[in-house]
């Protein structure tokens, strides 16, 4: 018979010696890298605002570079927020920045800021996709977050139809996996009497709702965190929200994640006033329309040099050109950036055939 192997116990107290000597090591290292940051700023010492300091670019690049280096244990959804927060901390020595979003507090749009830009930013909630725009263009705002599709409930219109008018340009994107939780002050779904909540989201848990609560009045409202304010103030509400919803307004999941769809997810535009440089994977956003929109093939000859170049087109919306009646522009997304060799001519010869035509942004495609 074997003999078996007596284990050594696990000695605690020197791995919680290791740990603090790691501890002193990281806490080390990121300060230096703050004070690297601090040297960029001061080659740049021209730049008069944040945002001359922020590159969306270079970030991209970092957390690429980081995601090839992870082997674990860490998830790769962990080692990029951490380094979006480190990356975040350190811009904020300079000066933090101005993100302009769809508030009020507590909505998808506060999470998608988080994401992106790591929480030491300076949130500013607005009550409208106008209002967003407006912020970043006046510069009160260095960039803002809008919503602009949805895998369930499809385009946000008025997102795609205010860069008609807007010189602003697209300088990131951020998906975000959309949990709907049930919300309110109470002991058991019985009490509850109606739920408000945005319209969409609404739309995202009817089946949920059908079944769960199909007597109860289903209240549409400006917001999420709107209907998680009603539910803190009005007996007998339930709403549907996130998770940062309840910590802002003190409310108990009743239900979580009743999204119909487990893959909900919406995608955000990060919206600013530059055009970026590569970050080597790049998606490009053009606004174009042909001519005559009547005639026929006219959209097979605006996309024939796409194919041509060989160019993937991943999205095209088409909206009224608020111009005259039943003339359409469309708003196309594009593997790449407008500076690679093949898209750049297939863009010079869209721009030749085309009555309107403007680059809404070359920018990283998202990272996680």
């Amino acid at each position: 018979m074997a003999k078996k192997i007596k284990k050594e116990p696990l000695d605690l107290d020197s791995v919680r010696a290791s740990i603090d000597e790691l501890d002193t090591s990281i806490q080390a290292l990121i300060n230096e890298r703050a004070r690297l940051a601090q040297e960029v700023g001061k080659a740049k010492s021209g730049a008069a605002r944040a945002a001359d300091y922020y590159r969306p670019e270079r970030e991209a690049q970092v957390l690429r570079n980081a995601l090839s280096r992870n082997q674990g244990p860490l998830s790769d959804e962990e080692v990029v927020r951490l380094f979006r927060e480190i990356m975040s901390s350190c811009l904020a020595q300079q000066e933090p920045l101005k993100i302009g979003y769809l508030g009020p507090e507590g909505t998808f749009t506060q999470s998608a800021v988080s994401k992106f830009f790591g929480h030491s930013v300076r949130s500013m909630p607005l009550m409208s996709i106008d209002e967003v725009f407006q912020e970043v263009e006046s510069g009160a705002a260095d960039f803002g977050i809008v919503p602009v599709e949805n895998s369930t409930e499809g385009t946000v219109n008025h997102t795609v139809d205010r860069f008609l008018i807007s010189p602003l340009k697209i300088c990131g994107e951020v998906e975000l996996r959309v949990e709907q939780h049930l919300m309110g002050n109470f002991e058991g779904l019985g009490e509850v009497r109606r739920v408000c909540a945005h319209a969409q989201s609404l739309a995202q848990c009817r089946g949920w709702l059908g079944e769960y609560l199909p007597d109860v009045e289903r209240v549409a409202v400006s917001s999420n965190a709107e209907g998680a304010r009603r539910a803190r103030d009005e007996q007998g509400t339930a709403a549907i929200a996130g998770a940062t919803a309840a910590d802002v307004y003190d409310l108990k999941i009743l239900v979580a994640n009743i999204e119909d769809r487990p893959d909900n997810t919406t995608r955000f535009l990060v919206i600013g006033r530059d055009l970026l440089a590569s970050s080597g994977e790049d998606k490009t956003s053009v606004l174009i329309s042909a001519a005559d929109t009547d005639s026929p093939g006219a959209l097979y000859r605006l996309l024939e040099p796409l194919a041509r170049h060989g160019i993937s087109m991943t999205r095209i919306e088409s909206r009224p050109s608020q111009r005259k009646k039943w003339h359409y522009v469309f708003f196309m997304d594009l593997d790449g950036h407008a500076s690679d060799p093949a898209l750049s001519q297939a863009l010079a010869e869209l721009e030749e055939q085309a009555s309107l035509f403007r680059i809404l942004g070359s920018y990283p495609k998202a990272v996680m």
